[in-house]
């Protein structure tokens, strides 16, 4: 570990939060799709020396000291498998995740709100089974009513979603760069060149 503190000044293109590595479980699958489970380049190296990690996969450039040099990790697997069947946190993030960033009344993708099925006033909690994404539109039309008595049907019904519901949804949704060395651990349904 004493190494990683010797590490010279490097390049910009380096320093400056670029080469994320991707993190896959020891399943080889990612730790999670949306947010993409990424770490600094600095962090995979830091597992790599304390043998937390194997590399799968790494960039051309390398991090270099005076006397050591390593390619920068652009994949990593951990060692150790971490569970993935707990429940998702209730989170707003993960509300949107599950109904598809999407209003669950017209399908629209802005001004998300969040919308009460059944009404506090009327009895509804906050809970997976009550709560569902809605734009402001929908909302505000809704008001204080259910669905039923404001004639608004829902694309689904809300419910807890798994990890792996969650995860699948996420695949969805990828992120604006992924780098070539990603692709075979994202996307099983990409078709392959040949």
């Amino acid at each position: 570990m004493g190494l990683i503190h010797k590490i010279p000044s490097l390049p910009n293109a380096i320093a400056n939060g670029s080469h994320p590595c991707l993190v896959l479980n020891a399943d080889y699958q990612p730790l999670s799709y949306y947010p993409l489970s990424l770490w600094s380049w600095q962090d995979a190296v830091k597992a790599v020396f304390l043998d937390r990690v194997s590399v799968i996969g790494q960039y051309e450039q390398k991090v270099r000291s005076a006397n050591f040099a390593m390619p920068i990790p652009s994949v990593v697997a951990l060692k150790e498998f971490v569970p993935q069947n707990r429940s998702p946190a209730f989170t707003r993030f993960n509300l949107f995740l599950r109904d598809g960033f999407a209003c669950v009344y017209c399908g629209s993708g802005k001004e998300l709100t969040f919308d009460h099925v059944i009404p506090r006033r009327l009895g509804g909690d906050t809970s997976w089974e009550n709560i569902v994404a809605a734009c402001s539109s929908c909302n505000l039309k809704k008001g204080g009513r259910s669905p039923h008595t404001a004639d608004m049907a829902m694309a689904r019904q809300p419910t807890q979603p798994s990890v792996y519901e969650l995860q699948a949804q996420g695949r969805r949704f990828p992120p604006g760069h992924l780098h070539d060395s990603w692709l075979d651990f994202l996307y099983w349904d990409v078709e392959l060149e040949t």
